[in-house]
């Protein structure tokens, strides 16, 4: 099963843009719906929910948040792409559904999913790095010190620009001590 991370809610585009789905891919996305970086290539999504159908049955709903929760909240599938696999997981012998006392469906793995989940062991583990790296990234860009530091900066920049006009080479000034910050801290 995927490492825990905290489960951190955050306000998408949309509800159904929010993670969505784009030519066969997932895209991690920002709290203001921005395309970070590729979380699930073609077919990993499928891995993912039979790997969690795996500890115990869920509703689609309960995969959604799970896969957020294991993205450091940065991420949520979008429905239109849950529902989807976990139809094609029963629909191929992978999965089954499984009526709750709440007449909602569950999903559960079948022996067979299993067995497919089993075979792409090595595929999972480098799914489950890629996870927990997002998450950890996602974790590290709420720390408080960094926040902090965020907030300092653009309420720097905005009294400065609340003034008056800038000189262009003022805005230059600015916008060099700007350039030499992200230099310092990409090489870092």
């Amino acid at each position: 099963m995927f490492g825990h991370h905290r489960m951190h809610g955050r306000p998408g585009r949309g509800s159904h843009e929010r993670g969505g789905h784009r030519g066969g891919f997932e895209d991690l996305r920002d709290r203001k719906g921005h395309r970070n970086e590729r979380l699930f290539a073609q077919g990993d999504l499928k891995l993912v929910v039979l790997d969690l159908l795996k500890s115990r049955a869920r509703h689609g709903y309960e995969v959604i948040k799970a896969i957020e929760e294991l993205a450091g909240g940065d991420y949520s599938p979008s429905p239109g792409v849950v529902y989807p696999t976990l139809t094609l997981l029963e629909e191929i012998g992978h999965a089954t559904v499984i009526q709750a006392e709440s007449g909602k469906k569950q999903y559960g793995i079948t022996t067979e999913g299993e067995a497919y989940l089993e075979s792409q062991s090595d595929a999972l583990a480098r799914i489950r790095r890629r996870i927990e790296s997002a998450g950890s990234v996602a974790d590290l860009r709420r720390s408080p010190e960094l926040q902090r530091a965020l907030q300092n900066f653009r309420t720097a920049l905005q009294l400065r620009l609340s003034r008056g006009a800038l000189e262009p080479a003022e805005l230059r000034q600015i916008a060099d001590a700007i350039d030499r910050a992200a230099i310092e801290i990409e090489r870092g």
